[in-house]
């Protein structure tokens, strides 16, 4: 499927996230503005692509974006104020770094909490469907996935260079025996029910 642009709109800013699901590390938001007539075969939902597609459309995005930033909300700020709340968050900084204001967002998933009266729509699914939202859902994904790979150096028996930090068997038996770090998240459930930490 060929993704197209969503507005025509100049300065129109694709904004999505990764690390939502995860029991470990922050919570990651990218926001791109791509050129109006913009085309690309490969760019796609993040999650469609392997880590060397990935990667090397990290760069083409730096290279051809209008502009582009990643920001994150923490594992504390998650625990604080709720995983949705500290989505919002990361967008809303993503945002406000880009070089430029944009003039409307497109946001992938259901839900966004409006930033500074920028026009914005929710597309679900949006990271399959427009441009400027796959390419903020590769810099998201791939800047997280390299953040906890390098925590992964620090914590090797979690298995974050692998997992990123989701719920895997590996990653929650890795917690059941070592306990959680200070970069769990401790709002969420991070062994089943059946077990505690102690």
């Amino acid at each position: 499927m060929l993704l197209t642009n969503h507005s025509g709109r100049i300065l129109e800013a694709g904004v999505d996230e990764a690390g939502r699901g995860c029991l470990a590390g922050p919570v990651v938001a990218a926001a791109v503005i791509l050129p109006p007539d913009y085309t690309h075969t490969l760019l796609n939902d993040s999650k469609q692509l392997n880590r060397k597609q990935r990667e090397a459309l990290r760069e083409v995005i730096f290279k051809d974006a209008v502009c582009w930033s990643v920001a994150e909300a923490t594992p504390e700020e998650i625990d604080k104020i709720n995983i949705l709340q500290a989505t919002f968050l990361a967008m809303h900084r993503a945002i406000e770094k880009l070089q430029h204001q944009p003039e409307h967002l497109i946001i992938d998933g259901n839900r966004f909490k409006s930033y500074q009266q920028i026009p914005s729509d929710c597309i679900i699914k949006g990271d399959g469907k427009y441009l400027s939202i796959a390419a903020a859902s590769v810099l998201a994904k791939t800047f997280r996935d390299d953040y906890m790979a390098q925590l992964s150096e620090q914590y090797a028996m979690y298995g974050w260079n692998q997992n990123a930090g989701y719920p895997t068997r590996q990653h929650r038996q890795a917690i059941e025996i070592h306990g959680p770090t200070e970069y769990h998240r401790m709002s969420f459930a991070l062994l089943p029910r059946q077990l505690s930490l102690i």
